[in-house]
Formats: structure tokens, C-alpha cells, sequence
């Protein structure tokens, strides 16, 4: 464990937290974090999930806006449920960039686990996408990744990572409550 990867674990539950709580600030701090965790992915040769650190950060500058500028009179998004098509395309596309970019870096890359690591990838930018848009199934979809994330990083000796990602499983769930009790619009 080295004081980065504490400062970005810090960072991680603020942002987190800030997101269950559906405070637009939980975006810049999650910019922050994802930019210092792409760089502890790569000195672990962790490639995917260093670019899916890389993509969040776009993500971060998306989803602050989506929550801040988007929707009538500029005042954001209210949180939506997704239609089951919905749900089975997002799903479909994480899983084809799942299989694309594990072949991709067990065939390029000396990646430590390139079929998981790519796996957690792309579904983590479907939720992530899901997050910034406000809809509901993100939090289920981010429960399953975060339980398989935190094996994957106890695995890859990151246990501060691992712990991190045991309290945004938490913080999942909680967020999967909340935004179910509050009034939601159909997507």
C-alpha cells in the first residue's frame, strides 16, 4: 500500500458517496481519483483497468455535466429506470467490449489477468455510463463488478484497493435503495 493509492481510496468514498447521495460535486472528486488510480493500474500491469480509468475521466467530465446542465431550464437529470431493451443492449455492448479488448490484451500485453481485467472493463463503463445518465440499474450492475473487483485486487496484493472496492459494494447497495425510493421518470 503506498499514500497514493490511500489518497485515491479516499477520494474513491467521498466520490461514491457524494453519488448515492446525488451531489453533482461526487464528479470532479471522481476525476481526481480516477486519474491517480490509471497510473497505480499501470505499475501493476493491471492495462484495462488502467484504460477503463483512463475513459472514466471522460466519464467524470460527462456525468457532471449530464448532472448540472442537462435537462429543463439546465437543471439536471432526475433519476430514470431503464426498459428492459434498454437494459439487454448495455448489457450486450459491455459484454462484446468485454470479449474485443481481453483478446486484445491477452494477444498485445503481458496483462496480469486479461480476460477478467477486460470483463470488469466493460461492464464498468456500462455502469459508469448508467451512473451519469441517473438511471437505477446502474447500482445493481456496479454490486456485481464491485464483488468481483474486490477479488481481483486482493489477488493482485492491492488490499486498500480491494477494501475500497468492498466499501463502494456497500455504498452500491445503499445507492440502489435510495434511488429506488426516489420518484423515478421511465427512460
Amino acid at each position: 500500500m503506498s499514500g497514493l493509492e490511500l489518497f485515491a481510496a479516499t477520494l474513491g468514498v467521498i466520490a461514491v458517496w457524494l453519488t448515492v447521495k446525488q451531489n453533482p460535486w461526487c464528479w470532479p472528486i471522481g476525476l481526481v481519483m480516477v486519474l491517480i488510480y490509471s497510473w497505480i493500474f499501470y505499475e501493476v500491469k493491471l492495462y484495462s483497468d488502467m484504460l477503463l480509468q483512463v475513459i472514466y475521466a471522460a466519464l467524470q467530465v460527462y456525468g457532471w455535466w449530464q448532472w448540472t446542465r442537462s435537462g429543463p431550464v439546465h437543471h439536471g437529470r432526475e433519476v430514470s429506470r431503464l426498459d428492459a431493451h434498454a437494459v439487454a443492449s448495455g448489457l450486450a455492448l459491455g459484454a462484446i467490449g468485454s470479449l474485443l479488448l481481453g483478446a486484445a490484451m491477452a494477444h498485445w500485453t503481458d496483462a496480469a489477468q486479461p480476460w477478467l481485467d477486460a470483463a470488469l472493463t466493460g461492464f464498468s463503463l456500462v455502469a459508469q455510463f448508467w451512473m451519469a445518465q441517473k438511471r437505477v440499474q446502474c447500482w445493481p450492475l456496479w454490486i456485481v463488478v464491485d464483488v468481483i473487483f474486490v477479488g481481483l485486487f486482493v489477488y493482485k496484493d492491492l488490499y486498500l484497493t480491494a477494501a475500497l472496492y468492498g466499501v463502494f459494494l456497500l455504498l452500491a447497495v445503499q445507492g440502489w435503495r435510495e434511488w429506488r425510493a426516489t420518484p423515478v421518470v421511465r427512460a
